[in-house]
């Protein structure tokens, strides 16, 4: 009973951290914080992800049956969704995509890359990436739609646990580079134990079976070769360029990987 008790608290402390959900007054007081705590939390960001996407898809599904059932209603339907999407979360994970794409162009040295990375202010590589990323999620979005209502609730909630699964990979390979105290992800620095990193696995694991058999085994298999080959490439490009990681290189590759996951579930494989 105890440990569950723990459970349910570090979930709810992965809650605070990555959405906007309230967690308040006395269930706030009861969960409590610490360092040491945020750090355990990290095992249940797929969790999180799947309640993220399950909201992504209520306004998806809730809109579709709303909007007239053409081209451009789907395409109204996935623009408020991500909204939504980027409300519940306070586009805690774009925002990192964007400040990795304006360090990492800004400058070849890791050290001003990391300076950038810290200006609150959006730079031309962060603009250009973010918009770009929210046009692809747009238009995989709509094709996924366009498979099926239980097709899409399992492809976009799925996506959006398993894609958290990838910065838990980085945690656990790569150090944490950025020094100030003050900073959002310090305490997520810590080495994530076997145990946490079993425990999210076990959270994500769901998803590709779902997809394997809902939408298809080629397609489940496609979806978790880009996301092994687009983790492969962002955790290569940390090290090289900022020998470790930050909060937001983490946002960066669950962006990322959440859109790796869509395109390959979205591919047309040969009958």
């Amino acid at each position: 009973m105890q440990r569950c008790a723990q459970g349910l608290r570090h979930f709810l402390l992965a809650v605070q951290f990555l959405t906007r959900i309230p967690v308040t007054g006395r269930l706030a007081e009861w969960v409590g914080y610490s360092p040491a705590m945020l750090n355990a939390s990290s095992a249940y960001f797929p969790a999180v992800g799947w309640v993220v996407g399950a909201w992504v898809v209520l306004w998806l599904l809730g809109l579709s049956a709303l909007l007239p059932s053409t081209g451009a209603g789907l395409w109204l339907a996935a623009v408020v969704a991500i909204a939504a999407s980027a409300w519940l979360t306070g586009a805690f994970h774009e925002d990192g995509l964007a400040d990795m794409a304006d360090g990492l162009g800004g400058s070849a040295q890791a050290s001003q890359a990391l300076a950038i990375m810290k200006d609150s202010r959006l730079g031309s590589y962060g603009s250009i990436s973010l918009m770009l990323a929210l046009l692809l999620r747009l238009g995989l979005l709509v094709l996924l739609a366009e498979q099926g209502a239980l097709a899409l609730l399992v492809g976009v909630a799925g996506a959006h646990a398993f894609s958290r699964l990838a910065p838990l990979v980085v945690m656990r390979s790569l150090p944490y580079v950025r020094d100030t105290d003050a900073a959002k992800a310090k305490p997520l620095a810590q080495t994530l134990s076997a145990a946490h990193f079993r425990l999210a696995y076990c959270w994500a694991v769901p998803a590709p079976l779902l997809w394997a058999l809902v939408i298809g085994w080629g397609s489940a298999a496609m979806a978790l070769l880009l996301w092994a080959l687009a983790l492969w490439r962002v955790r290569a490009l940390l090290q090289r360029r900022l020998q470790g990681f930050t909060g937001d290189t983490l946002g960066a590759v669950q962006q990322v990987c959440e859109l790796a996951l869509y395109l390959g579930l979205v591919l047309q494989w040969p009958q």
